[in-house]
């Protein structure tokens, strides 16, 4: 199977996990070993990105700050940001020439700093997969694939955003019941 890194995975209503119901994940890797992706329309009422920044000793940025978002179920401590890269970073995972993926804290300080990208998502834990799991799982029909897109990442209302990645494969994700066949 090819590589699903830059591209969502959208559940479907066969996803027999409730924690990934309605769930879009945007796949940073993914190869024979295994996969890892970013569930991106799950915000977390619990943080916010003002009590990160001062857990870090970091100045308060100016403006609103975007939601902090639960990634997924594994280490949930874990912090990663999702940004609109526009250079090469030697610190940062280059998911595609236009989204990379960094744990660096230096690119969190630059973005206290005012300096750093200005489309990220914040996000604690990553959804996770073994050699072949994610595999088995497309043929249960628990997921949709469509590459991924800048706007549904960074411009699209988190409430939207499932609706909106399936439209991108011309589907009304809602109007699936539950049952979805393999031709």
């Amino acid at each position: 199977m090819e590589s699903l890194a830059g591209h969502f995975l959208i559940s479907t209503p066969q996803m027999p996990d409730p924690r990934f119901k309605k769930q879009v994940i945007y796949m940073c890797a993914h190869n024979e070993e295994g996969a890892m992706g970013l569930v991106i329309n799950n915000p977390n009422d619990e943080i916010s990105l003002l009590e990160v920044f001062h857990g870090a000793n970091l100045p308060i940025p100016e403006g609103p700050l975007p939601s902090v978002y639960i990634g997924g179920p594994v280490e949930m401590d874990a912090g990663f940001i999702l940004y609109r890269s526009t250079k090469e970073d030697p610190f940062s995972l280059a998911v595609t020439p236009e989204v990379s993926l960094s744990r660096d804290t230096r690119l969190l300080e630059d973005i206290s700093l005012g300096k750093g990208p200005q489309e990220y998502l914040f996000l604690l834990g990553y959804a996770g997969w073994g050699a072949g799991q994610l595999e088995t799982e497309l043929l249960d029909n628990s997921w949709l694939t469509v590459p991924g897109h800048i706007d549904v990442i960074f411009h699209t209302p988190d409430e939207k955003k499932w609706k909106k990645a399936a439209a991108r494969l011309g589907i009304d994700i809602s109007m699936l019941g539950d049952t979805i066949g393999s031709a």
